[in-house]
C-alpha cells in the first residue's frame, strides 16, 4: 500500500522535488496531493507562522458620512423600488453560510452538566457559586423557548412522576434531555434545523425562514435560489427540513424556491505546525489539516452563476416582521444596481472618454464608491488613465449593511491602509487589529459602527463575465490561531475572512441599517429577545 501511494507521487516528480525540498517526505506529498492542496499554498502558509501575520493598520472608522451612507425610510424605499423595476432581468441567489453546529448556542448549558451534582447542590447555589447568568436567564425564560412544549412533553412520558419532582429537579432534566444523544442533542445539530420561532400554528426553525425571505426579497419572475454552505453530515438533515417546508412556502409565496448546497472544500484546509513552526503530525505520523475558517468559502461563493448575491448568516432572522426585513434588503441591492448600472457605462465607453470625461469618472470613484485615487492620477498619459480607471472600476461590488454599534463583539468598518499605502474601505476583525499600539486602539474603540454579516454582491463584469473572485483577495490578512490537540498544541491558519480579507479588493460602500435587521443567535438565551418572540 505504502509503495503504491508513493508511485502515484512520483508521476508528479517535480512536483515531489520541491516538497521534498520543503522537507516533507513522498509520504507527506501524497497527503498533500490527496486533500488537494497547492505546494506553493502550503509555503504560503508555513511563511505566514515563521514570520507572522501583520495586523491591519487603521486610519480611521467609517462613520455616517465619512464611508457610510446614510439614507432616510424614503430613500430605502425608492431603492427598493428601483430593485424591484429591474429585478426581472436578474438572476439571484441568496447565499447562507450554515455549516457550524450548535454548540457554542449551548456552550453554558454543556459546562452545568458536567460540573453540577444535583445531589449535592442546589442550581441557584450552583449560579452563585459560578455567577452563571446565562443559565439563571435560561431557567426564568424556560417557558418562553420554542421547543418547551415539546421537551416538557417528552419529559411527562420519560418520567411519569415528573410534575411531582422539585423544580430543580425538573429544570436539571429538562436541560438533560434537551442536550442527551439519546434525544434532541441540539448542540450537535446544526442551527438551521434547531426550533427558533413560535407561530400560533407551528414552530419554525431557521430554514424556514431563510426560505420566506429568499421569497419575499431575492426572487424574480416566480423564481428563487437559496444556497446553503453545510457541513457534509448535515445536508440530509437541511434537506428533509427544505422538503417538508418547500411546497408550503411556495404556493403562499407564489414562488418556485431552487434550494441547493456545497460543502467547504478539503483544499480549503490549512496545514497546521507546532510552536516551533515545524508541520504538526498526529500520532501516526500524518500532517494535520485544519478547515481555513469561513474565509474558505469565497470558493463556494465563486461557483455560483447569479448577477445579484444576497448573504445573510444562518442565525440572522426575524419573528414575525419579514417586510421591514425585505425593504432594507431591496434597497442594499438597488443602490448596488444603480452604481453598477453607472460604472458599466463608464468602462463601456472609457476608451473614447474625453479629458472632462476622466475628471466626472475620478470624481464619482472618490465620491460615490469611496475609492481615494493617487494623487498624481491627474498627471497620467491617457492610455495610463484608462488603465487606471479600468483597474479600480472593473471589479466586484458588494454593498454592506452597517449596523450601530452596541457593544457586539465582531468585525466593523474602517479606513485602512495596505502594505503599499492604498487607502480603502474595509470590514475589520478585532483579531486584526494591533490593540499593543495605543493609536490602533482608540481608533478601533472610537468604531460607530458595527458588521452584521448583511451584504448584496454584484460579482459581473461589464462584458456580463462571472469576475473570478479569488484573484480580489488580500492572502496577508489571514489569521493565525493556537488550538490542541490530543493533548499538544498547535498553531492554525486561518484564510482571510469571506467578509474581510477575501473581499479585501472588492469596491465597497457600506450603508447604515436599522437594528432591526441584525438578529443573530449566538446562544440559545438571544431566543428570549423581542425580535425571536411572538408578539
Amino acid at each position: 500500500m505504502i509503495s503504491r501511494d508513493i508511485n502515484i507521487g512520483l508521476n508528479n516528480a517535480d512536483e515531489l522535488q520541491k516538497a521534498m525540498a520543503m522537507g516533507f517526505s513522498p509520504l507527506d506529498f501524497v497527503q498533500i496531493q490527496e486533500h488537494g492542496i497547492a505546494l506553493e499554498k502550503i509555503q504560503n502558509q508555513l511563511e505566514f507562522f515563521k514570520n507572522g501575520i501583520s495586523k491591519t493598520i487603521l486610519i480611521e472608522s467609517a462613520t455616517v458620512s465619512n464611508g457610510i451612507l446614510k439614507l432616510s425610510k424614503d430613500d430605502f424605499q425608492e431603492k427598493a423600488n428601483f430593485f424591484d423595476t429591474h429585478k426581472s432581468t436578474l438572476q439571484l441567489k441568496k447565499f447562507v453560510p450554515a455549516s457550524g453546529a450548535a454548540s457554542r448556542m449551548f456552550k453554558f448549558l454543556s459546562a452545568f452538566l458536567n460540573d453540577f451534582d444535583i445531589e449535592n447542590e442546589s442550581i441557584n447555589a450552583y449560579i452563585n457559586r459560578e455567577k452563571d447568568n446565562e443559565l439563571s436567564m435560561f431557567i426564568v425564560g424556560l417557558e418562553k423557548f420554542p421547543f418547551w412544549e415539546d421537551i416538557d412533553k417528552k419529559l411527562k412520558e420519560v418520567f411519569p412522576d415528573f410534575n411531582s419532582l422539585e423544580k430543580d429537579y425538573k429544570n436539571y432534566y429538562f436541560i438533560k434531555l434537551l442536550l442527551s444523544s439519546d434525544y434532541y442533542d441540539f448542540a450537535n445539530k446544526p442551527k438551521g434545523i434547531l426550533p427558533f420561532h413560535k407561530y400560533k400554528t407551528h414552530i419554525a426553525t431557521a430554514i424556514e425562514e431563510h426560505l420566506h425571505e429568499c421569497a419575499y426579497y431575492s426572487s424574480s419572475n416566480g423564481r428563487s435560489h437559496l444556497h446553503f454552505t453545510v457541513s457534509e453530515i448535515h445536508q440530509n438533515q437541511f434537506e428533509k427540513v427544505v422538503n417538508v417546508l418547500k411546497n408550503k412556502v411556495e404556493i403562499e409565496s407564489e414562488t418556485t424556491i431552487n434550494s441547493s448546497y456545497s460543502y467547504q472544500k478539503k483544499s480549503t484546509d490549512t496545514i497546521a505546525v507546532d510552536l516551533s513552526n515545524n508541520p504538526f503530525r498526529d500520532e501516526t505520523g500524518k500532517l494535520v489539516f485544519r478547515p481555513g475558517g469561513h474565509g474558505a468559502l469565497i470558493e463556494n461563493l465563486n461557483d455560483l452563476d447569479a448577477d445579484i448575491i444576497f448573504i445573510k448568516n444562518i442565525d440572522n432572522v426575524i419573528q414575525n416582521q419579514i417586510e421591514s426585513i425585505a425593504l432594507y434588503k431591496k434597497a442594499l441591492a438597488g443602490i448596488l444596481l444603480e452604481l453598477q448600472q453607472q460604472i458599466f457605462n463608464y468602462l463601456n465607453e472609457i476608451e473614447k472618454a474625453r479629458e472632462e470625461d476622466f475628471n466626472e469618472i475620478m470624481a464619482f470613484a472618490k465620491n460615490k464608491l469611496n475609492i481615494e485615487l493617487l494623487e498624481d492620477v491627474s498627471k497620467y498619459t491617457l492610455e495610463n488613465k484608462i488603465s487606471h480607471l479600468k483597474n479600480i472600476l472593473d471589479r466586484p461590488i458588494r454593498v454592506c449593511g452597517m449596523v450601530k454599534n452596541e457593544g457586539e463583539p465582531g468585525g466593523g468598518p474602517f479606513w485602512v491602509r495596505d502594505s503599499i499605502g492604498n487607502v480603502s474601505l474595509q470590514i475589520v476583525e478585532s483579531s486584526q487589529i494591533d490593540f499593543s499600539n495605543e493609536n490602533q486602539g482608540v481608533i478601533a474603540n472610537k468604531a460607530t459602527h458595527f458588521n452584521p454579516v448583511d451584504l448584496v454582491c454584484g460579482i459581473r463584469n461589464y462584458k456580463n463575465e462571472k469576475f473570478d473572485l479569488t484573484q480580489f483577495i488580500d492572502f496577508n490578512s489571514g489569521f493565525i490561531v493556537e488550538k490542541n490537540k490530543d493533548g499538544r498544541a498547535l498553531k492554525g491558519y486561518e484564510l482571510p475572512g469571506l467578509w474581510n480579507g477575501a473581499m479585501a479588493k472588492w469596491i465597497t460602500i457600506f450603508v447604515e441599517v436599522p437594528l432591526i435587521t441584525f438578529n443573530p443567535v449566538k446562544t440559545v438565551n438571544d431566543l428570549l429577545k423581542p425580535a425571536h418572540q411572538p408578539q
